[in-house]
């Protein structure tokens, strides 16, 4: 989960409340840019963050506090490999991007273990058995992949409140295109991205996030009853082509 800090606690995003901006934000992109097979790109961006189960975890710092998603450490390869293969419920496709996201991850632990590497190998000659399947390139799993890795990114930048201020530019990353995209927070808060790559001139995507009044719990079963107890509200983002 993503864990803001808050005046009185700590607001709290759950991951695949995280994936579905992601997806909201794709959905977005313009029509004649995008890339191969969008809506089940779109799938896949949305569920990318499935494994994430909140409630059913472990989320609690040493000092009490919510933890946050990038404080977390270790791999599970099994609970990994569970994820991938219930991706293939919607489909080889979003199963695919999946993996590649997981390569993606996972390729910085190559040499570590062998238990990395066999699970980084294994996804490696998977991905080039679906590409054969699906009879598409690797060219195009890899633009359809950036798309998913930019929508990412997109949404993190959103949800872990890291826009600059001052109307500072602040780079996402390469789209599919190769291009490099930067976000731009205005003074009246609309954002944009440069340069816009958007079906419409504006438009205003959301995610829900749960507000945590407490700042410190005696054990993860007392942040667990918080978290489902916590009253929720829309964060929301008007995205703007030009300064009005």
């Amino acid at each position: 989960m993503i864990v803001n800090p808050a005046k009185d606690g700590w607001d709290v995003i759950y991951h695949r409340a995280h994936a579905l901006l992601a997806a909201q934000l794709g959905g977005q992109w313009r029509r004649k840019d995008a890339p191969p097979r969008l809506y089940e790109t779109i799938a896949a961006i949305s569920h990318h963050d499935d494994l994430e189960k909140e409630w059913e975890e472990y989320n609690l710092t040493e000092a009490g506090a919510p933890m946050d998603f990038t404080l977390s450490e270790g791999t599970d390869y099994k609970q990994l490999r569970k994820h991938l293969e219930g991706a293939l419920y919607r489909g080889r496709w979003v199963a695919l991007l999946n993996s590649m996201h997981q390569s993606r991850l996972g390729e910085s632990s190559r040499g570590e273990s062998k238990e990395a590497d066999d699970f980084l190998d294994e996804q490696l000659e998977t991905q080039k058995r679906w590409r054969k399947e699906l009879g598409i390139s690797k060219e195009d799993a890899q633009s359809a992949y950036d798309f998913m890795q930019w929508c990412d990114r997109l949404s993190l930048i959103l949800c872990q409140q890291q826009l600059p201020d001052d109307e500072r530019a602040l780079e996402i990353s390469k789209g599919p295109d190769g291009k490099r995209y930067d976000i731009r927070q205005f003074s009246d808060e609309s954002v944009t991205v440069e340069p816009w790559c958007f079906e419409d001139d504006r438009f205003v995507v959301n995610v829900e996030v749960s507000h945590l009044s407490q700042a410190k719990f005696d054990d993860n079963a007392s942040l667990t009853v918080a978290l489902k107890e916590a009253p929720r509200s829309l964060l929301e983002w008007t995205f703007v082509k030009e300064k009005a």
